[in-house]
């Protein structure tokens, strides 16, 4: 995976916008930060993963989820986007969109989200 694959996807969520990041490439949603690339080119830099989540996930997958002494007291996670798989980076992006994300801009996903799911259970 590469950052141009999660730019893919993540352009496709309402209010995110491309930018930059102490001269990476970002995503901003209302102007904050969604993530951006590491200066190394292969890392994601992901906020709004708590500590102890974060703790879980470098224990659990310590090939594709670490973190730095610089990022150690903040709710930060670093992807290695060349170890990762979309199933694994999109949830937890999503989950920091919505937190960035106007209330309007997240219904509007959901209302498209929810009837596409209620259809899938009801023709297995």
């Amino acid at each position: 995976m590469t950052f141009d694959d999660v730019r893919k996807f993540a352009r496709l969520w309402p209010e995110v916008e491309d930018g930059t990041s102490y001269g990476t490439p970002a995503l901003k949603v209302r102007k904050k930060m969604l993530a951006r690339m590491k200066e190394d080119g292969d890392s994601l830099v992901l906020p709004g993963v708590p500590q102890d989540e974060r703790d879980i996930l470098v224990e659990s997958q310590p090939k594709v989820f670490y973190f730095t002494d610089h990022y150690r007291d903040y709710p930060i996670v670093l992807i290695r986007l060349s170890k990762a798989k979309r199933a694994i980076v999109e949830p937890l992006l999503r989950r920091h969109w919505r937190a960035l994300a106007s209330k309007k801009a997240v219904q509007s996903v959901e209302s498209e989200i929810v009837p596409s799911l209620r259809a899938k259970r009801s023709n297995p």
